[in-house]
């Protein structure tokens, strides 16, 4: 199982075949395992690169605080450790956000920008939302953890039509991860992590070409923060998704892995 360490703590990562290298990045609560349903056709051209930040999956916990920058430079460390020179990075909600952190640190490496359901910066809303995270996760309160931290990722429809499914899921979170003090504990990290992000004041200096895709039903991380980043960022387009909530990567699987590949793989940029 590959690991490469950062300030003495062990990072997981795991790549797949071959050709230009495409880094997916994590949601707070996935992991690289998460990734797995669409590893055969990312990698059947190309090297998809998955890793668990800090706190994630199968790498070391934390014992000190951190913030989004801490992310960005370990997705840097992998980087020299694999000697990779262009990057296509994707990321998702958390990981969007650490992959905007990256981006105004080390631009020279990316091609392609793509980032789904992000935000410039966490709003009051979204920081109240995660100190209820954490309230709960620190009461050790399973079921009010999911309640708060679950439904909210997807539109109703999906609700509708993945009934019996949610219903299972439910009841695997709360008797598994959502009641393990460990993954509890690491999840306050993470969403502390968010607390103090905010880089309005420089998505004007990313320049890379960048792709950023919302969804109109998103209600986590509503389109007037992707209309935002669209607005910011000189060399970006904007693509909205009808009918989706915050996990679109679930809900619309297949479209996300069109997107992907798609912007991935054009050989026409947007610049101005």
């Amino acid at each position: 199982m590959p690991y490469i360490t950062y300030n003495g703590k062990n990072i997981h990562y795991q790549v797949d075949g071959l050709g230009k290298p495409i880094i997916m990045l994590n949601g707070i609560m996935m992991s690289v395992k998460s990734w797995e349903p669409f590893r055969e056709e990312f990698s059947k051209n190309h090297q998809l690169i998955r890793l668990d930040f800090i706190d994630q999956g199968q790498s070391d916990s934390s014992d000190i605080a951190y913030d989004l920058t801490y992310q960005a430079d370990i997705i840097y460390e992998l980087i020299k450790h694999l000697k990779l020179e262009k990057i296509v990075l994707v990321g998702i909600s958390y990981g969007g956000e650490v992959a905007l952190k990256f981006s105004l640190k080390y631009q020279n490496y990316i091609d392609r920008l793509i980032i789904f359901n992000s935000v410039s910066y966490t709003t009051k809303t979204l920081a109240q939302t995660g100190h209820s995270w954490n309230k709960f996760a620190s009461e050790k309160d399973a079921l009010s953890y999911y309640e708060a931290t679950i439904p909210v990722i997807y539109s109703k429809a999906y609700h509708e039509i993945k009934q019996e499914w949610m219903t299972k899921r439910k009841e695997a979170l709360i008797q598994g991860p959502f009641s393990d003090e460990n993954f509890l504990k690491r999840m306050i990290s993470l969403t502390n992590s968010s607390e103090s992000y905010d880089i309005r004041p420089n998505l004007n200096e990313i320049l890379v070409p960048t792709l950023i895709v919302g969804s109109e039903e998103d209600s986590l991380t509503p389109l007037v923060h992707q209309r935002l980043l669209h607005k910011n960022i000189k060399n970006s387009r904007l693509v909205i998704l009808p009918g989706v909530g915050h996990a679109s990567m679930y809900e619309v699987p297949e479209l996300f892995s069109m997107i992907v590949l798609g912007y991935t793989n054009s050989k026409l940029t947007y610049t101005i």
